[in-house]
């Protein structure tokens, strides 16, 4: 959430700033309640210093002018009647206004580059080579099916569309990444957690998903309401919620979960294969950092990534999203894309966030540096590192073979039991 403090103080410069995202945001309501926020304030400061004169009053002339008394005291209800409806109304519009700045994005970062869409986002920097495959390529979800390795049309049957059966081989390459992921991870500093799947409604809110993208959620029904999670982010970041954090920062934490997204908006596209499911499996870094140091584990929390696509010899980009492509919670991302033979384009397989103090306001998680100093705001980073299933996807189109097998890239042959080829 944004700092309404901030807001009200600077409104023409947070404005400017939205609009870099090139959305079409009504500020003018949140506007109109900072401006009566404001009145009010002045009014209920007032009527408070007329209660306290008139309250001097009437002990100047309790013994002078008995006789006065009455008309005072008719005149201090008055005033405490208005006060009371004054500062009623200051409630009400105070809880407006968050209510409002839920729904608001966050400020994109001074270093993110100006643009509207996904065309205008620039490529940091790439690594490694396109494979030289002398034959046509398949896209993943031939190559799954034909191997009796990946099955939809069961998936339909049980769970509807977006749903997939992994089987034999398949689904133990899955099982593989998700460990060697969170080996590498912790290997670097990153501390392991196996989180809740399904997390409370305030816990969305928190880390923005809530309200304003309610419909992209799996929720239960009744009277005991959870969400799944669309992400580890959520209640890895939720982790600290209402919190002081004491010593030192950053915090790093790697954390697996299924993840489900109703896709809502997302009707015809990827209908085929595993790139965009209902449920699919990810890796979370999350980082928990003082505003200082967040641009620089920013930039590590990336590199982190990275590093596993490197171990497995995957050839991809990194690229800077622009203020109109991003997430609306982020400040700053970006994203890795990896290349896909099959598909012959680059699909994204992680966003590195930096959310800054948007996500620790909404969540009240905050830290002190020092003994006695006053608690600040962290700053929350995180990405994927990876999503498991689009690694799956670019391992079969990145080192199939021409007789339709597929090679298991060497650092995940101790997580294989000795299998080194899908067949």
């Amino acid at each position: 959430m944004l700092d309404l403090k901030n807001l009200a103080q600077n409104y023409e410069e947070v404005a400017a700033r939205l609009k870099r995202r090139g959305q079409d945001l009504d500020l003018a309501p949140v506007a109109k309640l900072i401006a009566e926020r404001l009145e009010l304030i002045k009014a209920v400061e007032a009527l408070r210093q007329k209660q306290n004169a008139a309250n001097e009053e009437m002990k100047k002339k309790a013994k002078a002018d008995p006789g006065a008394i009455e008309g005072l005291r008719t005149e201090l209800r008055a005033v405490s009647q208005e006060a009371k409806q004054k500062d009623e109304r200051l409630r009400e519009v105070e809880a407006e206004l968050e209510k409002a700045a839920l729904y608001l994005p966050n400020l994109p970062s001074p270093s993110v580059p100006d643009g509207k869409s996904a065309e205008d986002n620039v490529v940091v920097r790439t690594w490694g080579e396109k494979p030289g495959l002398a034959f046509a390529p398949k896209e993943h979800w031939e190559l799954g099916e034909k191997l009796g390795l990946l099955d939809f049309e069961r998936a339909t049957k049980v769970s509807g569309p977006r749903f997939a059966f992994y089987k034999g081989n398949l689904a133990r390459l899955e099982r593989a990444l998700v460990t060697f992921m969170i080996d590498v991870h912790t290997g670097r500093g990153y501390t392991e957690l196996l989180p809740p799947f399904l997390v409370k409604r305030e816990s969305m809110q928190g880390t923005g998903q809530l309200p304003k993208f309610e419909e992209d959620a799996f929720k239960t029904a009744g009277e005991h309401e959870l969400f799944l999670v669309p992400t580890a982010e959520v209640p890895v970041t939720n982790y600290h919620a209402d919190e002081i954090l004491e010593g030192e920062l950053p915090r790093r934490y790697v954390a697996y979960t299924p993840c489900f997204r109703a896709e809502a908006g997302s009707y015809g596209k990827d209908t085929k294969g595993l790139i965009r499911q209902h449920q699919f499996q990810k890796v979370e870094l999350v980082k928990f950092t003082a505003p200082e140091q967040s641009a620089e584990e920013h930039e590590k929390l990336v590199a982190d990534a990275e590093e596993i696509l490197q171990r497995l010899g995957l050839h991809y980009r990194v690229v800077l999203l622009c203020a109109g492509d991003m997430g609306a919670n982020a400040a700053k991302c970006y994203d890795l894309e990896v290349w896909l033979p099959g598909q012959q384009a680059y699909r994204e397989i992680s966003s590195c966030s930096n959310f800054e103090d948007f996500q620790a306001r909404r969540a009240k998680i905050r830290y002190r540096a020092e003994k006695g100093d006053k608690p600040r705001l962290v700053h929350t980073i995180n990405g994927s590192g990876l999503a498991v299933g689009r690694t799956v996807v670019a391992i079969l189109e990145n080192y199939q073979r021409a007789d339709g097998s597929v090679a298991i890239p060497e650092a995940l042959w101790p997580y294989m039991n000795g299998v080194r080829e899908l067949r």
